[in-house]
C-alpha cells in the first residue's frame, strides 16, 4: 500500500507532501488543474520515463519520494542463493528484496528518484542506489496504473492472450512453452540448413577447406602483427637508431672529460669535500652519489645495447613479407586490414566448426530428424494441454466479466473468450510460440445482437468497464494476493460515461477498495462520493508563476468540492444540499 508521496520541483509542483490511506481514494480538481501531475509523478517514481521537462521551471532537480507498506512478512520467501539474478524470476516484493539482497525494516519500502538539469538521474530502494529497470520491475509488485488510454490494449487482439493466461495462471507456463517451442524452431532451422542442395553444400565444403588451409599454413601467433610492426620500425629505421644511441652513449661515456659519467664521478668527489666541512650538505651529496650510479648503469646498458645492434637486411625482408601475407589474411577473412589479426584465427576456427558439421551432416541430419521428432510431439502435446486449460477458464472468465459489467451499467451484456484451434493442417502451422490458439473476446453490448469483436464495436466507455471488469476479476483470482498488486490506480476510467453507469462504477470501485488500496481520478461526483478519502488538486499563482498544490480535504471542504463537481458551482445552496445527500447516501 502506498502510505505517503513527496513530489519536490516536478512540472507544475513547487513541492507537495501527500499522506495515502487504505480503502478508495478520489482525486479530483478543476479541469487543467493538474490532476493527472500527481500521477506522472508516481509514475516517474515507479521507474517511468524522465526527461529535464518534468523539472519545475526554475529549479535545477527534480525529486520523488514514497514510502509503500508490503505487510507483513510471507510465511515462507524463496531461497534465491546461488541462482543468476537475469534468470531468477521472484513472484513477490519480498522475493524481489531477498534476490537483490535489500534489507527493509517494519515492512516498509522507500522508493526515491531523481532527475537533474543535466539530464542524469538515480533511483534508489531503501538506501541502495538501482538502475530504472530495477525500479520498474520492482513496482510492478506494488502499484497497478490503470491509464486513461489504457483500455486501448483491448482494440489488440493479441493482449487478449495475455489477459486469459493470467487469469488461468498460465502465464508461466506458457512462457515455458515459449522457450520450447522456440527450441524447436530453431532445431528446425539448422535442419533446413543441412537439407541444402548437395552443390551449395559442396562448394561451401570447398571455400571453407581453402581457408581453413590458407589461415592453417600460415602459422599465426596471437599479436603478431603488433608484434611484426614494432620490429619493421627498428629495423627500417636502422641507421637513425643507430645514430641516436651513439650520440647518447657519446654523451654519458665519451672518451672526453666532458662525458656526463665523467663529470658526475669528479662532482662525488667535490662534494664528499664540501660535506665534510658543511654536514647540511651531505644530504645533497648522497643524492648526488645515487645519480652517478644510476647514470653509470644507464649508460652500461646504453653500450651493451649498441654492441649487440646489428642492420639485418634479410630479416628486414622476412618481416614484410610475413606483414604482407598477414594484411592480404585480414582482407579476406577480417573485418578490416586493420582489425585485430584475432579475428583472422577466430574465422579459422569457426570455418572449421561449420566443416566438422557439415562433414558430419548425413549422421546429424539422422540425430536432429529424431530431436525434432521428439521435441514436435512433446510441443504439441503441451500446446494441447495448455489449451485445454484456457477453454476450462474461458467459461469462468467470461462468467465473471458478464457478472462485473452488469453490476456496471451494462446488464444484458454478453460476452465470451472465444478459444480457437489454428488453422493449418501441420503442427507447424498449428503451432505459435504461445500455443495452438487463437483468442480474442467477443462482445453483445445489446440483447438480440449476435456476438462480436469486441475490438470492432465497443465504444470507449464500453471498453473502459470491460477493462475495469478484467481487473477486477484478475484481483478476485488471485486468493493468496500474491500474485497481484495492493495498490491499484484509475486515471480517469470515467472518461466516455455518466449518469446511472458512472454510479455504478463509484459502488464498484468502493467494493473493489475492501481488500486493496484503490486511486482514482475522476471529474464524476457520482464516483467520487463514493470514496473513503478525497484529494483535491488545485492550481494557483504566486510571484508569478503557476504551481499545483495537492491536499486531502474532508467536512464541508469537501462538500464544497462535490458541489462544484455536480455543478461547476461551489456556492450554491441547492449544489451544497445536493453534495451533502449524497455522501450521506453513499460515502457510508
Amino acid at each position: 500500500m502506498l502510505e505517503d508521496l513527496s513530489i519536490k520541483d516536478f512540472a507544475l509542483i513547487d513541492s507537495a507532501n501527500v499522506e495515502f490511506n487504505g480503502g478508495f481514494t478520489v482525486l479530483s480538481g478543476e479541469t487543467g488543474a493538474g490532476k493527472s501531475l500527481l500521477i506522472g509523478a508516481l509514475t516517474f517514481l515507479l521507474g517511468g520515463k524522465a526527461g529535464v521537462e518534468q523539472i519545475r521551471g526554475g529549479a535545477h532537480e527534480s525529486v520523488v519520494t514514497g514510502s509503500f507498506y508490503l505487510g507483513k512478512t510471507p510465511s515462507s520467501i524463496r531461497d534465491f542463493s546461488g541462482e543468476d539474478e537475469s534468470s531468477a524470476e521472484p513472484a513477490n516484493a519480498w522475493e524481489w528484496l531477498s534476490l537483490h539482497g535489500i534489507e527493509i525494516e517494519d515492512g516498509r519500502v522507500l522508493l526515491r528518484r531523481v532527475i537533474r538539469e543535466n539530464g542524469k538521474s538515480g533511483a534508489w530502494i531503501g538506501s541502495t542506489p538501482v538502475t530504472r529497470a530495477d525500479l520498474a520491475e520492482f513496482s510492478s509488485f506494488l502499484i497497478d496504473i490503470h491509464g486513461q488510454h489504457e483500455h486501448q490494449s483491448l482494440m489488440k487482439v493479441g493482449e487478449h492472450r495475455k489477459f486469459l493466461d493470467s487469469y488461468a495462471g498460465l502465464t508461466e507456463r506458457v512462457a515455458n512453452f515459449t522457450s520450447l517451442y522456440s527450441e524447436l524452431v530453431a532445431k528446425r532451422k539448422i535442419l533446413d540448413e543441412l537439407n541444402t542442395d548437395d552443390r551449395d553444400r559442396a562448394q561451401r565444403i570447398d571455400l571453407l577447406n581453402f581457408a581453413v588451409k590458407e589461415i592453417t599454413e600460415a602459422k599465426l601467433k596471437p599479436n603478431e602483427d603488433v608484434e611484426l610492426d614494432d620490429e619493421e620500425t627498428k629495423l627500417s629505421s636502422f641507421e637513425k637508431l643507430y645514430s641516436d644511441v651513439e650520440q647518447i652513449n657519446g654523451a654519458l661515456s665519451g672518451g672526453e672529460g666532458g662525458a656526463v659519467v665523467s663529470v658526475l664521478k669528479r662532482l662525488r668527489a667535490v662534494a664528499d669535500s664540501a660535506s665534510s666541512s658543511d654536514k647540511s650538505l651531505q644530504k645533497l651529496t648522497d643524492r648526488l652519489e645515487s645519480a652517478f650510479y644510476e647514470i653509470s648503469d644507464i649508460a652500461e646498458e646504453y653500450k651493451s645495447y649498441a654492441q649487440g645492434l646489428v642492420f639485418d637486411p634479410e630479416r628486414l625482408a622476412q618481416v614484410q613479407e610475413r606483414q604482407t601475407l598477414i594484411y592480404n589474411l585480414k582482407k579476406k577473412y577480417a573485418s578490416s586490414v586493420s582489425a585485430p589479426l584475432s579475428e583472422v584465427i577466430s574465422y579459422c576456427e569457426k570455418a572449421q566448426k561449420s566443416l566438422d558439421e557439415l562433414d558430419n551432416s548425413s549422421d546429424k541430419k539422422e540425430k536432429l530428424e529424431k530431436e525434432i521428432a521428439e521435441l514436435g510431439k512433446k510441443v504439441y502435446l503441451e500446446a494441447k494441454a495448455i489449451s485445454q486449460l484456457r477453454k476450462a477458464a474461458a467459461e469462468k472468465m467470461a462468467a465473471g466479466v458478464v457478472q462485473v459489467l452488469s453490476n456496471l451499467g451494462m446488464k444484458g451484456t454478453r460476452f465470451s473468450v472465444n478459444v480457437a484451434e489454428k488453422s493449418g493442417n501441420e503442427i507447424t502451422q498449428k503451432c505459435g510460440p504461445y500455443g495452438i490458439d487463437d483468442i480474442e473476446f467477443l462482445i453483445s453490448a445489446n440483447p438480440g445482437q449476435p456476438l462480436q469483436p469486441l475490438a470492432k464495436i465497443a465504444s470507449g466507455g464500453e471498453l473502459s468497464r470491460v477493462m475495469l471488469s478484467l481487473k477486477t476479476i484478475l484481483c478476485e483470482s488471485d486468493e493468496s494476493g500474491e500474485a497481484t498488486v495492493g495498490t491499484m490506480i484509475f486515471d480517469e476510467i470515467d472518461t466516455g460515461i455518466g449518469g446511472e453507469v458512472a454510479v455504478s462504477i463509484g459502488s464498484h470501485l468502493k467494493k473493489l477498495a475492501k481488500n486493496r488500496q484503490v486511486l482514482c481520478i475522476t471529474h464524476l461526483a457520482s464516483i467520487a462520493v463514493y470514496a473513503d478519502n478525497q484529494i483535491k488538486i488545485e492550481k494557483s499563482v504566486k510571484d508569478g508563476a503557476t504551481q499545483t498544490n495537492v491536499r486531502p480535504i474532508e467536512g464541508e471542504e469537501r462538500v464544497s468540492e462535490i458541489a462544484r463537481m455536480l455543478s461547476g458551482d461551489a456556492a450554491s445552496s441547492e449544489s451544497l444540499e445536493h453534495a451533502r445527500s449524497m455522501l450521506a447516501k453513499f460515502g457510508g
